[in-house]
């Protein structure tokens, strides 16, 4: 784990011992690229009769994916649409695909955001998102897909490519894995529809379509799930902050912001939590993202709360993607 934590930390130095791994990341491309051009030239995938929208990135975490994945899901809910979601399930150990998500599944079992989303809309589970996308069709009502990541998943068609970027730690080394962050190129980016950027101000000098913004809803206890407004706390500015994310810096910088003093407590994304890494014998308020609070049971006691956020798109961004997907159910006569 901590060898894991050193390397992404190295991707975002200039000058690291990251690089040694650059023949890795040369063999890593032309994987990547060889995938791509299979399926987009020789065997290209057969098209879904609804509109398909994958939501995903170019680096390794900690973006904001999933905050705007569960944002875009609500606004195309109040047009009218009926969203569904497939997702790998990543971090979860499924032993049968594909799996819908239902009020029973575990995060050690479909995964941690699958199920965190599945309070909005149905969510299909499966390594082979094609796959997903059919059972999708088959049980559920949903006129309108969207993948949560799978932009490198060439064997799913897609009609909408969202890829999200963090404004604030950019691409790191601009290598691809293992000797730095991303998954593709950044020549990758011109071929996508939309590139928007998780942050208000941003030094990424790459062109983007939208942007949007993190903004904390409220506190809410782990155990009796009892909210308390940001600006009504009142159980003290010390706090532990346990986050196992992509970017763990970025959720204790929001608590910074809103004016706490945590203890960061990083772990690597999708971790699996035990009872122990929530204690602390100081007795100091624990604060959880919610895409960890869904792998947590009690904790240790009534200390543990949970920062919820919601992502704010601009609305320019929504306005066109709003017009592209009404076109796109036009033709496919699936409009609301």
């Amino acid at each position: 784990m901590n060898l894991r934590l050193s390397l992404e930390r190295a991707w975002y130095r200039p000058m690291s011992w990251a690089l040694l791994l650059l023949p890795l990341s040369w063999l890593f491309r032309a994987v990547s690229s060889g995938r791509r051009f299979y399926y987009r030239r020789i065997k290209p995938p057969y098209p879904l009769p609804i509109p398909v929208i994958v939501v995903g990135n170019i680096s390794v975490g900690g973006t904001g994916k999933t905050p705007l994945l569960a944002a875009l899901v609500v606004i195309f809910q109040a047009q009218g649409y009926r969203p569904g979601i497939i997702s790998r399930g990543y971090g979860g150990s499924a032993t049968h695909y594909p799996q819908q998500v239902t009020d029973t599944s575990t995060a050690d079992n479909v995964g941690d955001e699958p199920l965190l989303l599945s309070s909005l809309c149905p969510v299909v589970v499966d390594p082979d998102r094609y796959r997903a996308a059919r059972y999708l069709l088959e049980k559920t009502g949903c006129n309108l897909i969207f993948s949560d990541d799978g932009l490198q998943h060439y064997r799913l068609p897609r009609n909408i490519e969202i890829v999200v970027m963090d404004g604030e730690r950019g691409t790191g080394n601009g290598h691809c894995l293992p000797a730095g962050p991303l998954r593709e190129p950044l020549s990758r980016l011109q071929t996508a529809d939309f590139v928007v950027v998780n942050e208000t101000v941003t030094s990424l000098t790459i062109p983007h379509q939208g942007a949007f913004k993190l903004s904390p809803v409220h506190f809410r206890h782990l155990i009796t799930g009892e909210s308390v407004g940001v600006g009504n706390w009142s159980l003290g500015r010390k706090v532990h902050a346990v986050a196992g994310i992509g970017n763990p810096a970025r959720f204790a910088h929001t608590l910074t912001s809103l004016g706490f003093d945590p203890i960061l407590h990083p772990l690597p994304d999708h971790h699996r939590f035990t009872d122990e890494e929530l204690c602390f014998e100081d007795n100091l308020p624990v604060i959880i993202t919610a895409k960890d609070a869904v792998k947590c049971a009690a904790g240790c006691g009534d200390n543990v709360w949970v920062l919820d956020v919601q992502a704010e798109p601009d609305p320019p961004f929504i306005e066109r993607l709003m017009r592209d997907v009404r076109s796109l159910a036009e033709a496919a006569n699936t409009t609301p």
